[in-house]
């Protein structure tokens, strides 16, 4: 019950301030100071507005331009296919890569001397 009362005062206090505020700008800001804030906030509505209608322009576009290179496959069928042929073939090479016969050489360099400082000259 505490937080709900809190709550309904925060909310109240809220709309007090909010009112007091609108009535301070309509007592010193110019109409016309308004009128250009109403102005700005339809150029932000058409903005989001254009951004939406380039975001769909360009799905429809990708969806075009997939059709045209790959047709009516199924792309996530094909990506799934895919993934199963890479895991099945990196399985063959880790297979094949345990029997191969340099596998087991030594694996010291015989270039490292510690008595020679710099072995590249």
């Amino acid at each position: 019950m505490k937080r709900l009362f809190w709550v309904a005062v925060g909310v109240g206090a809220t709309v007090l301030v909010f009112r007091k505020a609108t009535d301070v700008l309509d007592r010193y800001v110019p109409a016309n100071a308004r009128q250009a804030a109403g102005t700005l906030a339809h150029l932000g509505t058409a903005a989001r507005g254009a951004k939406a209608e380039f975001l769909t322009a360009m799905s429809e576009r990708e969806a075009q331009l997939r059709h045209d290179l790959v047709g009516d496959v199924d792309v996530e069928a094909a990506r799934a296919t895919r993934t199963a042929m890479r895991t099945a073939h990196a399985a063959g090479r880790r297979r094949h890569a345990a029997t191969r016969d340099w596998a087991d050489g030594p694996t010291e360099d015989p270039e490292d001397d510690p008595h020679v400082p710099y072995s590249f000259f």
